[in-house]
Formats: structure tokens, sequence, C-alpha cells
């Protein structure tokens, strides 16, 4: 049987006509997604499970083929079905991918502007942060259009840049040829390409957010703004990133029975492989990969963040296992710390920088004390005659 609608209705009007009430299948790239909209419209209960899972499963014994083998563990309640959003929050997911494929796409388009200008001896991104900003995008015009004086090109700076005109000059005093202007012109047009349907995007995204003053009349968008507001409330997590974690699993988190059951499903849990006793690895596994790099931009913000718990939590894994694992723990509290929004409705509860050290305050003395004898300072307590009541107040002498 072949994969056009018209044959997957007929197999749908047969399956329906000798009393199936349950179609299973293997979710395959998007080749599923044929199958399972028309299935599902027919009236048909569809679950889509994951292939893996459904190999894992112990007593194949024989060369069984995939559909039988499917076919007995349905009917054995043995599957679990894959998580499929609502239809609203799949748009809105469309949407959003197609979003940020652009927006890496324009990233790309960039680099290979600033690569160009490498090979024409213009140093602009050394001086500039931004080479599409508004004093780049000027410089780049008037190279463009034939400018090649770099003291002319330096003056159209704007005041708020912090090179200085004369370090500016001489960035741009290069080999900017002809046939590197032609080039420039081709890689900005591609880049205002970017940008302009980035902007409707962001138009089309919007409408998913009703903010109640000018938003659409759509009861099953209400609250989507307000949950999108709430999730914002955890450090590093912006708008944008708050409306990919709502892309991609909605603003019902009901699906996912614990924090940890939605950090094990978006691949920023440890894994499980042991056997015998003996841990053969702990690496996570894929997940969702749209989901994994917004939580990774968000978990990369908020580590750099001031006196917040995240990064005084990232800033102590850090110390002992390292950048990376510290980025993808703190990924993982932030999708736990999403998963508690979505479900209790209550915005993030910021426990501060100083977490660790008012919890455990005799382990930040200690290390205190032993920092300062290792370069020769002698450190003696005596208490206070009226100590708190509570915690012990000591006054410190240093020598």
């Amino acid at each position: 049987m072949g994969a056009m609608s018209s044959q997957i209705l007929a197999l749908a009007d047969m399956l329906t006509a000798e009393g199936v009430t349950l179609v299973v299948m293997e979710a395959t790239s998007s080749y599923w997604k044929p199958w399972w909209h028309i299935l599902t419209g027919a009236g048909l209960e569809v679950m889509l499970v994951n292939a893996r899972q459904a190999r894992q499963i112990p007593g194949r014994k024989s060369d069984v083929a995939d559909c039988q083998w499917l076919a007995q563990l349905g009917a054995h309640g043995l599957l679990r079905g894959s998580f499929i959003p609502a239809a609203l929050v799949r748009e809105l997911k469309d949407l959003v991918r197609a979003r940020t494929v652009l927006v890496r796409s324009r990233g790309q388009e960039i680099q290979r502007l600033e690569k160009l200008l490498q090979d024409a001896a213009i140093k602009l991104s050394c001086v500039v942060t931004d080479l599409m900003g508004v004093s780049g995008r000027a410089m780049l015009e008037a190279l463009c259009a034939g400018e090649r004086d770099p003291k002319k090109l330096a003056a159209l700076g704007d005041r708020r840049l912090k090179a200085t005109e004369e370090t500016l000059a001489e960035a741009l005093t290069g080999r900017f040829t002809d046939h590197h202007a032609f080039l420039a012109r081709i890689h900005l047009g591609v880049i205002d390409y970017h940008t302009a349907k980035i902007t409707e995007l962001d138009q089309r995204i919007g409408r998913y957010f009703p903010d109640g003053d000018h938003g659409h009349d759509d009861s099953a968008r209400a609250g989507w703004a307000a949950k999108r507001d709430l999730l914002a409330t955890i450090p590093g997590v912006s708008h944008t990133v708050a409306e990919q974690v709502l892309a991609e699993i909605g603003p019902d988190v009901s699906a996912f029975a614990t924090a940890g059951h939605l950090a094990s499903w978006a691949g920023v849990a440890p894994g499980s492989n042991e056997s015998a006793g003996r841990v053969k690895s702990s690496k996570c596994r894929k997940g969702d990969t749209y989901l994994k790099g917004a939580l990774g931009v968000a978990a990369l913000a908020a580590s750099r963040t001031k006196d917040t718990f995240i990064s005084a939590r990232y800033k102590r894994i850090r110390s002992r296992h390292g950048h990376m694992k510290a980025l993808v723990a703190i990924q993982r509290h932030i999708i736990e710390s999403l998963w508690q929004i979505l479900t209790t409705g209550e915005p993030y509860l910021e426990l501060g920088g100083d977490y660790y050290v008012r919890r455990r305050p005799g382990a930040v003395i200690r290390k205190a004390i032993e920092q300062l004898r290792a370069i020769g300072y002698t450190v003696t307590f005596d208490r206070l005659p009226e100590p708190d009541p509570n915690t012990a107040t000591l006054a410190t002498a240093v020598t």
C-alpha cells in the first residue's frame, strides 16, 4: 500500500470495516504525520510509539515483522504513546521552529560576510560588536557604494561607539575592491531577507499570545501570554525562550507526571544504563533538540546573572565537574522550574545567590580560614558575651 492520501483513506475505511479499535505505528522522522492526521481524522485511535522503546521489550525470539510485533505489544498494553500536543500548539511549534531556523541562517550569513571582510583586510568586527548595528551597517553600505577613505568611513560611526575614530579608521584600512563590494551586497541582501521573514514570523507568533488589549478573541489561546510572562520570571528565560518552550510542550504539562518526567523527555536528565551493579553510561538521551537548544541559551544566560541561585549553583557545580556538566545541570533546574510554574501558576521563587552560604555557613567559614592560613595568617575566635539565641555569633581576630 502506498502513502498517498487516497490510499491512506482507503486503509482507514478497511480498518473501520474490520472493527479495528487501535492503530499502532512507529515515529519515523516526519513520515508518520500524514498517516496520523488522516487516520485520527477518520475516527480511529492512533498510538504513536518510540521505535527504540518497542525494540527493547523482551520476548521477540523470531524474526517477526515490525507490524506484527507492534500489533502484539499494542494488544497486550505494553506500549506507551508518544507525547503529541494539541493542534494549536503544533501550529505554534511550526512557526517558532521556522523562526529558529531563519535566525540561525541569518547568523551564518553574517559570519560569511565577516569572512569576506577579513579577506579584504577590513577588521571592522574587531572594533564593532555588531556588524549589523547602526554604525556597522552604515559603514558597510558606504563601502559597497564605493567609499574607500577610512576617515570618512569612520565618521559614520555612532557617537555611542566605544571605539574612537582613529581606531575605526585603522580597522577600515584594507583592500576592499569592487569584487568584495559585489559579494557584500549579496550577503546584505540575504541578511535583509531573513530579517524581513523573521519579522513576519514574530508578528504571526504574537497572535498566539494575545495581551487582552488588542489580541484575537480566541478562548483556546487565553492565558498563554500570562504563562509566558510567568516563565520569564526564571533568570535567563527571555520571552523568546518562553515562547519556544510553550511551542514544544504547550501550556498544559499534565501529560508529564512529574518534573523529572519532563526533564527526561527533554533530554536533560542523566541516562540509566546499569547492568550487574555497574553503571556503564549516564549520558543524557537525545531528547527534543529544539527544546534543548532553548534551554541551553537560557542556562548560559542564567549562569552569568548576578546574585541569583542559578548562578550560585552553576559556579558550585562547575568547580567540581566543569562548564558543560554545570550547564546541563542548570538546564534541568530550569525545565523543572518551568514544569512547576505551569503546574501551579505561581512565579519563580528566587532563593538568592547566598543560598548555599546560608544553608551551610560553617563550610564557608572553614574554607575562608583555610585560605587565610595558606597565605600565612593566624585566625582565632572569641565568643561574644551575649550570643544570638538562634545562631552563635563569633568575633574574629585576624593577625
